[in-house]
């Protein structure tokens, strides 16, 4: 796939574009990590930089570890390497239902 061409301004903002991308990534992971945002709160969000994130077992689950993380996706026959916005309603339904804590 063959990439648009873009205009010298947009040649020139596209790094500082990717920088706001990945520190808005890292907030997201890190407020999902410590509790401060919930994985419903990401499942929903209308930020395009969220919706593009892959769907990690590190990231959905900080609490239980990787590899388990990553065979319950697989149980769930939901690939880590989806991304947010590609998950189908089933398939979030599940996320939420096993790693969404319960109270």
């Amino acid at each position: 796939m063959a990439l648009p061409p873009l205009s010298p301004e947009q040649r020139r903002a596209a790094p500082d574009k990717a920088a706001a991308t990945g520190k808005e990534r890292a907030d997201v992971k890190g407020a999902l990590k410590h509790g401060t945002l919930s994985l419903a709160e990401v499942l929903a969000s209308d930020s395009e930089a969220v919706r593009k994130m892959p769907v990690r077992p590190a990231r959905i689950a900080p609490d239980i570890g990787k590899v388990r993380a990553g065979k319950l996706l697989a149980e769930m026959g939901i690939s880590d390497s989806r991304r947010v916005r590609g998950l189908g309603i089933q398939q979030r339904e599940r996320l939420l239902e096993r790693f969404a804590p319960k109270g």
